[in-house]
């Protein structure tokens, strides 16, 4: 019984460890509207372009920002990184071309 109590103990600590909160709290809920908003705001602000661009414009700000961040040029593939996923969050919320 000592066992089990202790194997629950280490799994109740170890889940804390992870998520940061304790298994019997509830999940904290921000507000999920602002959410995807925030985020193309961000990769908006990154890549530097409106919010009607289009795929011409989001795809030839992927390419400036990639000359400057670019490993090669003193940048970090941390940044290409950034640059990258910014411009997939942007194409994808593109309608589609029909």
């Amino acid at each position: 019984m000592i066992k089990l109590l202790s194997i629950a103990l280490l799994a109740c600590l170890v889940f804390r460890m992870i998520t940061n909160r304790w298994p019997w709290q509830k999940k904290l809920a921000g507000p999920k509207a602002s959410g995807p908003s925030f985020a193309t705001a961000q990769a908006r602000a990154l890549l530097g372009v409106e919010a009607g661009a289009d795929r011409r414009a989001i795809v030839e700000a992927h390419r400036r920002r990639l000359a400057l961040v670019h490993p090669d040029r003193g940048g970090s593939s941390e940044q290409v990184h950034e640059a990258n996923a910014a411009r997939d969050l942007l194409l994808a919320q593109l309608p589609a071309e029909g």
